[in-house]
């Protein structure tokens, strides 16, 4: 089991980045936040959840270690898989997700693209008494990011679509993002936005 790896970023893609480590690059699936905080060339430690399929090997890893237990508990939820698991980390950090299992919130968790209210029950009645209890008090609405203007539209639309989402649902929630500020949005945080302006609605 590989728990752990720190090394060079060696290259950013939407949705995973490579880390170099001792002449090694390891595909490493994460999350819009991680891959919006690091750069081309810095040095990285991501806490990391191999899964094992019968025709691949994938790599899942988060800069916390709360983040990568999180997710490890997460994806053993009954028809949830680890793809799922990760837009819910993408959309909720884990004391957001601690709260909404602590409070039964089923419209908080429905945020996350993919996951309606039958899939939130069961991930409430699944989670609860295997998460932490919260350790923080609701925060009030996250501010507006900048969105950006371009580039990253066409492939963060692609991403949705890859998700699930209709196509005109993902272009909407891609313009609406970026139209709530400038041009400093990369692809990685538009992705992010978009997931949030979607929510639990398809």
């Amino acid at each position: 089991m590989i728990a752990s790896l720190t090394g060079r970023v060696a290259r950013i893609d939407l949705d995973a980045l490579v880390l170099e480590v001792g002449g090694i690059g390891y595909l490493v699936r994460t999350t819009p936040q991680a891959l919006s905080a690091t750069r081309h060339g810095a040095e990285l430690t991501l806490h990391t959840e191999l899964v094992v399929r019968e025709d691949s090997l994938t790599l899942y890893g988060f800069p916390h270690a709360e983040e990568a237990e999180t997710f490890r508990i997460g994806q053993a939820v009954s028809g949830l898989g680890p793809r799922t698991a990760l837009a819910v980390l993408a959309v909720l950090d884990p004391e957001e997700l601690r709260r909404a299992v602590a409070e039964q919130d089923t419209k908080t968790i429905t945020r996350t693209p993919g996951i309606g209210p039958k899939v939130a029950g069961r991930m409430l009645l699944e989670l609860g008494g295997k998460l932490p209890a919260p350790s923080a008090p609701a925060p009030g609405a996250a501010p507006a990011v900048p969105a950006a203007v371009g580039g990253p539209d066409a492939d963060v639309v692609e991403a949705l679509v890859g998700l699930g989402w209709a196509e005109k649902a993902a272009a909407g929630a891609v313009e609406s993002a970026r139209s709530d500020g400038g041009d400093g949005l990369d692809a990685a945080e538009l992705l992010r936005r978009s997931l949030r302006g979607l929510g639990g609605h398809r």
